[in-house]
This record gives structure tokens, C-alpha cells and sequence, in this order.
């Protein structure tokens, strides 16, 4: 097989000058994402490039470097939230027993929810940059979830019928605008729901010694 210069430079040894380039460019990456996230809450996914760059730290020709469509730094917002929803589910199961840990990821999914929200107009375009993100989040997300509900259900702590899909449609909706302002209001009903998975259910007993 003939190698490309791309195959022979990435198999080269890295200088620490190109470490050091490659780390600066993840940081300026990493800076954009936050920030676009933080300027979508507030302004919607049209807001200008420049308030973005601004509140990155960084100069407009970097974010085109990065991200040379709006539809890419739009796609790559929503994966990385996508991902941080799912890699707390882990770190939830690490900390915390079955129960605790479910019902902590389903208030983490409602601040994924709020956050998705000001990304929901690009979303929803038709933009075909944002075809893959469905099958990414349910990927990503459902076994993230699956992996609590089933802890949960061996321990005793919710009950066994659970769909995953279904809780996650059911916590979507529950965290839907309403005409209630309060700002924990999707907090409060979706602890309701967990109450109600709780429902019927006792502890597993550990064997008599």
C-alpha cells in the first residue's frame, strides 16, 4: 500500500513544538465550543460570529478555521453536549448508589434539554450538517440511560419495565416551556416522575449470613 503524506505525518514522531500547536488549537477549539454554547443560550445559533470569537478569547479567523460553516460549530455544540450528558453517567455510578445515580442523570438530561434548547431553530432547519445528530444522541444517550435503569432495577430501586427511549421522551417532555415560569419547574416534575419509577419497588436484601 502507497502511504499519503498525511499517513507519513501522522505516524511521525511529534516535536514538541507540534505538541504544543496541537495543544493550542484543542484549547481555541475547546474556548469556541463553550462559548458558542453560551452565546446560543442567550442569542440564538444566528448571533454574530464575532460575539462568539469575542467571548472565546480568539480572532474570527479562528473560528473559521475551526468550524468554516455556522452548521459545523452548531453540529459540534450539540455533540460535545450530547457527549458530557452521557459521560455523567459513569461518574454517577462511581459516586453514588443505583437509585441516587439515576435520578442525578435525569436532572443532568434536563439541563442537556435547556441547553439544546437554544440550538433547536438550526436543528430543526433541514440543514443537512444536522442530519447525523439524531442517531447520535440516541446512540449516545440511550445506553448512557439503559446502564442506570438497569443498576437501578437489579438493586431493587425502580421497577423492571422501563423503556429507555420511553423515559427519555417522557423527561423531553416534561421539561417542554409552560406557561409555569419558575426556573425548576422540569426539576421538580421529572423528581415526580422518579418517584413514580420508584413506585411498588423494595430494596434487594442482601442473604442472610
Amino acid at each position: 500500500m502507497v502511504k499519503t503524506t498525511q499517513d507519513i505525518e501522522a505516524q511521525a514522531p511529534q516535536t514538541p513544538a507540534k505538541r504544543r500547536v496541537r495543544a493550542d488549537a484543542q484549547r481555541s477549539s475547546d474556548a469556541l465550543l463553550k462559548a458558542a454554547l453560551e452565546v446560543f443560550k442567550t442569542s440564538g445559533v444566528d448571533a454574530p460570529v464575532r460575539e462568539i470569537a469575542e467571548k472565546a478569547g480568539v480572532g474570527i479567523g479562528t473560528v473559521y478555521r475551526n468550524f468554516p460553516q455556522r452548521a459545523d460549530l452548531v453540529a459540534a455544540v450539540f455533540r460535545q453536549e450530547v457527549d458530557r450528558c452521557a459521560a455523567a453517567a459513569s461518574q454517577l455510578a462511581a459516586e453514588y448508589g443505583p437509585g441516587d445515580a439515576l435520578a442525578k442523570w435525569l436532572q443532568r438530561y434536563v439541563d442537556f434539554l435547556a441547553a439544546k434548547r437554544g440550538l433547536a431553530k438550526a436543528l430543526h432547519s433541514g440543514d443537512p450538517a444536522f442530519e447525523a445528530l439524531p442517531a447520535y444522541f440516541e446512540g449516545n444517550l440511550k445506553p448512557a440511560l439503559e446502564s442506570l435503569l438497569l443498576r437501578a432495577a437489579a438493586a431493587g430501586e425502580v421497577r423492571k419495565d422501563v423503556d429507555s427511549l420511553e423515559l427519555l421522551g417522557a423527561v423531553t417532555g416534561l421539561s417542554m416551556p409552560t406557561h409555569d415560569k419558575r426556573p425548576d419547574h422540569a426539576r421538580r416534575m421529572v423528581a415526580l416522575l422518579v418517584e413514580g419509577l420508584r413506585h411498588g419497588t423494595s430494596p434487594t436484601l442482601d442473604p442472610a449470613p
